[in-house]
């Protein structure tokens, strides 16, 4: 138990030693350059592009409703017709 606890205790350290040079250097290039492409836009959509447009209208509560009501039904239906075959 103790190498495991020696183990430990070095990890901590290494991990401080780490952060404390990573803030003190400024970090790397390579963060910095991560940082950079993090504000990154993407260009505009190519012209060729496909586009998909759904022109139906939106249900209302009690349409909603009615539907979820429906197929509960049907899943029952079909649960007792599945069972009964068995």
């Amino acid at each position: 138990m103790n190498v495991l606890k020696n183990f430990e205790a070095l990890f901590v350290i290494t991990l401080g030693l780490a952060c404390a040079a990573t803030y003190v250097t400024g970090g790397t290039p390579e963060i910095q350059a991560a940082a950079v492409a993090s504000n990154y836009t993407a260009p505009a959509a190519a012209s060729n592009m496909q586009v998909v447009v759904v022109s139906a209208k939106r249900l209302t509560t009690e349409q909603k409703k009615q539907m979820l009501l429906g197929d509960s039904k049907a899943t029952l239906a079909s649960g007792d017709a599945t069972s009964s075959k068995i």
